[in-house]
């Protein structure tokens, strides 16, 4: 049993929608009694370019003490409205670098990344989230712009194909006494008897929808969460066909508009 808080830590490349990826957080930080901890990395060659030495040290001091303020002055109200206390910092480096020393001080059991127009963040690049995800075992959250999970409020809660009965998750019984009942299970199947299928399991708290398994199941997918209403989807990345279980998730988050909560990795 969990005795301390679990630890959250957002990554935001301060962009837009960052405003709602706090607020997703907060969410998941009330419903798993989590605190919150808001990282920001930036490359020094977006702040200085041709400039003596002694004049960048300068911009960059500058542009510290406005970044500081930025993330304040976004932070702030949030945390108020929400009775919630997040702390943050940010620094100057290589993204990828800076973001595994702060995973490694702050030791997450969950990292959070924000999303817009169903694509991943860009801290650098767009392959930032493959790399989270393949250098970071715990638990991993993508924060839609679309469908942001408003705290205190219950989740509409999604799980894709066996993530209902295997899902690597400490904290996923908490976030199941914050869930509408059913729950809606989607599985994908070759050559399913009937494709959208409803079902009841043998829970009783819980719908199945099965859906014929191809090229399009994606896509199908997506259009069947939306009319389920549901706001955070489950994906299990726990699976023995690791590539193909990589596939999966990078097509869900390429295709889907709701948040995605995708399991721990497998114990080495």
């Amino acid at each position: 049993m969990k005795t301390n808080k679990y630890k959250i830590l957002v990554l935001s490349d301060m962009k837009d929608t960052a405003s709602k990826t706090i607020k997703s957080s907060i969410s998941l930080s009330k419903m798993i009694d989590g605190d919150i901890h808001f990282f920001h990395v930036k490359k020094p060659t977006e702040i200085v370019e041709k400039e003596s030495q002694l004049s960048a040290m300068r911009t960059i001091n500058k542009a510290y003490v406005s970044i500081s303020s930025d993330i304040q002055n976004l932070i702030e109200p949030i945390a108020k409205d929400y009775n919630t206390n997040i702390t943050y910092n940010h620094t100057f480096g290589n993204v990828k670098n800076e973001i595994l020393d702060c995973i490694k001080k702050q030791r997450p059991d969950i990292i959070v990344l924000g999303r817009r127009k169903s694509k991943p963040i860009n801290l650098l690049g767009d392959k930032i989230t493959d790399f989270i995800i393949k250098n970071y075992n715990g638990a991993i959250m993508i924060a839609s712009e679309e469908e942001v999970l408003e705290p205190e409020k219950e989740l509409s809660l999604g799980l894709l194909d066996d993530a209902n009965t295997t899902f690597n998750l400490e904290f996923i019984d908490a976030l199941f006494k914050h869930t509408q009942k059913p729950l809606k299970s989607f599985r994908t199947v070759k050559n399913p008897v009937a494709s959208t299928e409803e079902k009841p399991l043998n829970t009783g708290d819980t719908i199945e929808l099965v859906f014929d398994h191809g090229n399009n199941s994606i896509k199908s997918l997506s259009n069947y969460l939306a009319k389920s209403d549901v706001n955070l989807l489950c994906l299990n990345r726990g699976s023995s066909d690791v590539k193909n279980n990589k596939s999966t998730i990078k097509d869900v988050m390429s295709n889907v508009n709701v948040s995605l909560l995708i399991s721990e990795g497998q114990k080495q």
